[in-house]
């Protein structure tokens, strides 16, 4: 094992298990070399978030930040089963959206917060998980959740699914 997958081992870290959805929508769709990957929670299991409630209320900067890292690694959950079960075909993380459940005591440092984030897609992809991204406080986030991290991943062209036999 090496690169991308071998990183994240380094860093501790496994992918969870696709956690498919109970509702109307695809978790995470491949177009050609793109996955585009939803919205995703900090789900511990099908039924059962890491924490839920609103930044800087009932949840703090702490557990925001520890919420942040499980979005991402489901996100990296769905990049991996659309890339043949491995992260070494991500060839560039295109753009991470951030929404962040608030109230009227918004945190005004969801940007920081967001950097755990960014800051593992970067441990875990080097410069090819450099990214644009969107930081975005709201008033309501599916099931209560605090944190809602969507991606959109290039796959390398060699991770291209081969064509069925005609």
């Amino acid at each position: 094992m090496s690169g991308a997958d071998a990183r994240l081992l380094a860093l501790g870290l496994t992918l969870p298990q696709p956690t498919p959805t109970h509702y109307s929508y695809l978790p995470a769709l491949r177009h050609g070399a793109t996955v585009y990957v939803a919205g995703q929670i900090p789900k511990l299991s099908a039924d059962t978030l890491l924490v839920q409630g609103l930044v800087g209320e009932q949840v703090d900067e702490a557990q925001a930040r520890e919420a942040v890292r499980l979005c991402v690694l489901h996100a990296l959950s769905w990049v991996a089963h659309h890339a043949q079960g491995s992260l070494d075909a991500v060839e560039q993380v295109l753009r991470v959206n951030y929404f962040f459940q608030v109230g009227e005591r918004a945190s005004t440092r969801l940007s920081s917060i967001a950097d755990t984030g960014s800051e593992l897609l970067t441990a875990v992809f080097g410069q090819q998980g450099e990214h644009p991204r969107s930081v975005i406080g709201v008033r309501e986030l599916p099931r209560d959740a605090p944190v809602l991290v969507s991606m959109d991943v290039a796959l390398a062209a060699a991770a291209e699914p081969r064509s069925p036999a005609r």
